[in-house]
């Protein structure tokens, strides 16, 4: 025991008493170096901030030496390694000291004189203190509370927003320093680079972490003082947390769950309309920021400069993202939260996702298909009178906008001097757009809408992305009926019944080129037949030539001449030369 310490007494067998002192600050109180009635207080350190003074009932921890008026130390706590712990007022330490502490705030600096009659008076103190001796204590108050104490708690910022707060079963992720009352630090995750991360209100932390995280946001700051018996209590932790600590957090919340939370879906953006909706199974394209709860990014699309594409209810993505995106519209933007439960779980993921961690993904969807979608197709305009449509085999010509789901267009034909022109079936254009293009009027104006399937594909090409959804303003501008595949022309009427002779002119009993071409030019003037389109007729009427000259002499005769039809398994009512 100090000469100092706990259980003061005047008995003459007491050799030791327990003695422990706490921090101090500035003030000086001149000091009488003759005998004193009562003590004299140095205050020859005093902090700038004094957040409560040491009054009577108040427990206390303090460091002190122990000397007498010649400088000789007899005592000190330094020494043995324990600061000297006791309650104001109750006679746990000599009263001179009890008097001369109250007042005192954390980190103070005090040297108190005390006269003999408040020490250890006409007995002295064993054969440490003399008898009628003056004592002199120089002390360092280091803690401060009491037992009617509760979590002190300040609340340094919040956020603009909080749309939820810290509620018993929650799970939680928070930064930390945590230090004495003196200042002196006994932890940090900042220095560890990681949250510390508990369920609250379960038993998992000191009891006044537990009180003082309730009602927390997360983005929210709070500077907490807990008493002892609300931390470590008696025994303290390790060699860093004494006995008898008050402990000082400065916390900030950085998450916040629980485990029975399902995802939480912001509608930011609707489309409207929105004529389908997505669902399981369907392949989606869409852009995202994804972050932590703290707003912290830690991926975006947008920064590969390439949209993410995947299928839907299909496990090809963390679970809540894949619940999350069904029931989505094409355009739509929407937020959505994920508990860790539904994204990386305690692991986490690499670098960027701590374990444990909530995610919040603000996504813009550009489109979605599946595999089964068909060529939409919607009629902006059709003109009142329509006598033909386009089919396979037909030359048309026709205006066109190509943009993407998101307005991003791709192609125009306005950028030329002509409209776009092609054989319909002839494997020119994508299969949507051919589709599409079939049983218009000249003049018609339609919006169609293809799948990649039926467009680019999973490649994409040139500007157009992999698996990306088209969108197609055509109009119909020009219309050249067609012949069917393998035929360079078609009779719109019965042919004649004697062919040769009709072709044989001059009677002569050959047909040379120049009498064929004559021939067939007149019948498509008159309407009876179709040469094929989009080619020049000069040279189709050769080829038609060389068909029927079989023995390449330059001249057709009546033996050569055979119908295509003649020729054709197939059975067609289409005749040709």
């Amino acid at each position: 025991k100090s000469i100092a310490g706990p259980f003061y007494i005047f008995l003459k067998m007491v050799r030791k008493v327990v003695l422990s002192l706490l921090l101090a600050t500035w003030f000086s109180v001149e000091c009488n170096p003759g005998p004193i009635d009562d003590i004299a207080v140095d205050r020859y350190f005093i902090p700038k901030s004094c957040f409560r003074e040491v009054k009577s009932g108040d427990f206390v921890r303090y460091h002190y030496n122990g000397t007498f008026t010649d400088g000789k130390l007899f005592d000190s706590s330094y020494d043995r390694g324990a600061a000297f712990f006791g309650q104001v007022g109750q006679k746990w330490q000599i009263a001179g000291v009890d008097k001369g502490i109250l007042g005192m705030c954390v980190n103070e600096h005090r040297r108190i004189t005390v006269p003999p009659h408040l020490a250890y008076g006409s007995q002295g103190a064993g054969d440490k203190v003399p008898p009628d001796t003056t004592l002199v204590f120089d002390l360092v108050l280091l803690d401060i509370f009491n037992r009617a104490d509760q979590v002190q708690t300040k609340v340094i910022s919040t956020p603009k927003e909080c749309k939820r707060s810290v509620m018993r079963t929650d799970f939680v992720r928070f930064h930390f320093n945590g230090t004495l009352l003196d200042g002196t630090v006994f932890d940090s995750s900042y220095k560890r680079s990681q949250t510390q991360d508990s369920v609250v209100g379960e038993g998992w932390l000191i009891k006044g972490l537990d009180e003082g995280l309730l009602g927390m946001c997360v983005g929210e700051i709070r500077h907490f003082i807990i008493p002892p018996f609300l931390a470590f209590g008696e025994k303290g932790y390790g060699t860093e947390i004494p006995p008898h600590a008050s402990l000082v957090y400065h916390i900030l919340l950085e998450d916040l769950h629980n485990p029975k939370d399902d995802i939480v879906v912001e509608v930011v953006e609707a489309p409207e309309p929105c004529t389908r909706k997505s669902v399981a199974g369907d392949y989606i394209r869409y852009n995202y920021n994804a972050s932590l709860l703290n707003g912290i990014t830690f991926d975006s699309s947008y920064q590969h400069n390439q949209t993410y594409n995947t299928y839907i209810g299909m496990g090809y993505m963390i679970s809540g993202i894949d619940k999350g995106l069904q029931g989505v519209c094409t355009g739509e933007r929407r937020r959505i939260i994920l508990p860790p439960h539904l994204a990386y779980g305690q692991q986490g993921a690499g670098k960027d996702i701590p374990g444990s961690a909530v995610l919040v993904f603000d996504i813009h969807v550009i489109d979605f298909h599946n595999v089964k979608d068909p060529v939409h197709v919607e009629t902006t305009h059709k003109p009142e009178v329509c006598n033909e449509t386009s089919e396979v085999n037909d030359f048309i010509e026709y205006h066109y906008n190509c943009s993407l789901l998101d307005g991003t267009l791709l192609f125009t034909s306005r950028d030329y001097e002509t409209p776009q022109d092609v054989v319909l079936g002839g494997g020119k254009i994508i299969d949507g757009l051919d589709e599409a293009l079939r049983n218009m009027c000249v003049g018609e104006r339609r919006t169609v809408i293809v799948p990649p399937h039926l467009g680019h594909g999973e490649k994409g090409a040139g500007i157009v992305p992999g698996s990306a959804v088209l969108r197609f303003e055509l109009e119909l501008v020009s219309l050249q009926k067609g012949v069917p595949e393998g035929y360079l022309f078609i009779w719109l009427e019965e042919s004649p019944v004697q062919l040769f002779e009709a072709l044989d002119s001059n009677q002569d009993q050959q047909v040379p080129l120049e009498e064929f071409s004559q021939f067939i030019k007149q019948q498509v003037l008159e309407g009876k037949g179709r040469l094929k389109p989009a080619q020049d007729p000069d040279s189709v009427i050769r080829d038609m030539f060389k068909n029927q000259d079989r023995n390449a002499d330059g001249l057709i005769t009546q033996d050569e001449l055979k119908l295509k039809v003649d020729e054709d398994v197939e059975k067609t009512r289409h005749e040709e030369l």
